[in-house]
């Protein structure tokens, strides 16, 4: 630590955000694509068709299909289509009897995606869409799913130190936030790093701490261990509310009322508020019963209501119990997090933050690396240290890049019936990432930024290219049709492109300043080369 307060507040800024910034960068970068998971997931699916009927007609396809193909299942469960997501999902738990022993618990349930325009089933693509980026800013894919998640919270809690430490440093936050000068070296570096951390501050500490709270009860699982003991289950259901699961088994047969006039009911309890989907037990039985879900909307929370009627008589059974304080709390901060209550201009200027925060992140790390090299410089080797941090500082700041394009690729050129075709796509993420990293080590050179960054930029400006040559869902089609979804992805491909493109050109053109000793060192050979020249003119004027 270093004397002063300032100066060890600094110290610690640098230290908490260099140690994890790479991993952080990554979370960052998956976090902020899935801001627009619903979107990414149905551009990685082109087989699904847009959604031209209203929720009522979508559900009631889905109940035809349902008694037609589970009549005998325990369960249904349905996901309407949605303004993001025109597909239309399901599935169903079978009883014991009728489930398939060798595909072990799998066996219990059967799926579907059906177009909810004429109630059939389509034979989509396997993938996981926009929720592996969802999954990989938290989950990090390989590892055990805990030790996951508490490395990642670690990395949480660091980049929560880092900010507060990084308003404490700043002794002008105010006028570095309009700040930049071009072209200084380090101080260039330093000025970008300030205006990225200023321009979106507030946004950074709140998606940093609601990220944190998200998983509180595993970071901090000893209040609920010593209140409950073992019987977790009775925490989640008084902690939580929601409706309790069914366990009556099926009595007797009966028909159902028309499921418009159940979603219209829950329409009138909502005030209007849309459905999302629902779940039905015991289907077809004298004591069926329907649980619909209310839709995300304008509310902040994550917590969503639910209502439970009765399928025959069309009595309202139960609702989600009102939030305890402490809930509705943990509720509103998860939904910041996620941000589905967000329209499409709130949710841009979410993602445009996220943006800014995997700016400052990667300028941070390269700070680092641009304030040591004058010191290696003096020794005229470059140290262990430097060159692993300038290593790092390629393969994941240009090198994701290209591994976030390379998953899209993936996505349209791997075998449409190759099996485990989702993990396939997530295995050509971090292989582009692990060969970026690859490079990256065995040059850590300027021009391999430039390389990477023209790759990355290729990459994404082509994907547009590939998805023509591959699918019927281009641009050509899109933009006629105005699917702003379909060519909002692909136009941002090619924006992204343009600006690796441009990262990559001012990499290559880019000349280090020169330091205040290599100044000196030149005037003064400039002052010596001019001395016998001067005197050789004075002596020929004499």
């Amino acid at each position: 630590m270093k004397n002063g307060f300032r100066q060890s507040m600094a110290w610690l800024h640098t230290w908490t955000g260099l140690l994890v910034g790479w991993l952080l960068l990554l979370i960052f970068m998956a976090g902020t694509a899935s801001y627009y998971r619903e979107e990414i997931s149905r551009w990685m699916r082109p087989e699904l068709p847009r959604s031209t009927v209203s929720t009522d007609e979508a559900a009631q396809r889905a109940a035809d299909y349902l008694l037609a193909n589970a009549p005998q299942a325990e369960s249904w469960f349905v996901t309407l289509p949605q303004p993001r997501n025109p597909a239309m999902q399901m599935f169903w738990r079978l009883p014991a009897e009728l489930a398939d022993p060798s595909k072990g618990r799998r066996g219990a349930f059967g799926d579907a995606t059906l177009d909810p325009n004429t109630g059939t089933e389509l034979k989509a693509r396997e993938t996981r869409g926009g929720d592996f980026f969802y999954r990989l800013h938290f989950d990090l894919h390989y590892i055990p799913v805990l030790w996951a998640r508490y490395l990642v919270g670690f990395c949480a809690m660091f980049m929560l130190v880092a900010i507060i430490t990084g308003v404490i440093t700043h002794k002008k936050i105010f006028k570095d936030f309009f700040t930049f000068r071009k072209d200084k070296g380090l101080r260039s570096w330093l000025d970008f790093h300030n205006v990225s951390a200023v321009m979106a501050l507030p946004y950074h500490a709140m998606i940093t701490y609601t990220g944190i709270v998200t998983l509180m009860i595993m970071y901090l699982p000893w209040g609920v261990n010593v209140a409950y003991g073992t019987d977790q289950d009775a925490f989640y259901a008084e902690a939580f509310g929601g409706l309790p699961e069914v366990t009556a088994p099926a009595e007797g047969k009966a028909a159902p009322l028309p499921l418009r006039q159940l979603l219209d009911s829950a329409r009138t309890h909502w005030h209007g508020t849309e459905v999302a989907g629902f779940s039905v037990a015991n289907p077809g039985a004298a004591n069926a019963v329907i649980d619909i879900r209310q839709r995300d909307g304008k509310r902040l929370s994550i917590d969503t209501p639910a209502l439970r009627y009765d399928m025959v008589t069309g009595a309202l059974l139960q609702e989600t119990p009102p939030s305890g304080g402490a809930t509705a709390t943990r509720g509103v901060l998860y939904g910041l997090h996620l941000a589905r209550f967000a329209d499409w201009g709130l949710r841009a200027l979410f993602f445009l933050s996220g943006l800014t925060g995997c700016l400052m992140v990667a300028s941070g790390v390269v700070l680092w690396a641009v304030k040591e090299r004058p010191k290696h410089a003096k020794s005229g080797r470059t140290g262990f240290g430097l060159r692993l941090v300038d290593a790092l500082n390629i393969g994941a700041v240009a090198g994701l890049p290209i591994a976030f394009a390379a998953y899209f690729w993936g996505n349209r050129l791997l075998p449409l019936g190759l099996a485990e075709r989702s993990n396939a796509e997530a295995n050509v993420f971090f292989y582009a990432w692990g060969a970026s990293l690859l490079a990256a080590f065995i040059w850590p050179k300027r021009m391999m930024w430039a390389w990477q960054l023209y790759i990355g930029a290729a990459a994404f400006a082509l994907i547009p290219v590939v998805n023509a040559l591959t699918t019927h869902a281009h641009l050509g089609v899109t933009l006629f049709n105005g699917d702003w979804a379909l060519a909002g992805f692909d136009l941002s491909m090619i924006a992204f492109g343009a600006m690796l493109a441009l990262c990559g050109w001012r990499m290559q053109r880019w000349t280090p300043p020169l330091t205040a000793a290599e100044k000196k060192k030149r005037a003064a050979a400039a002052a010596a080369t001019k001395a016998p020249a001067d005197a050789v003119e004075a002596e020929a004027r004499a």
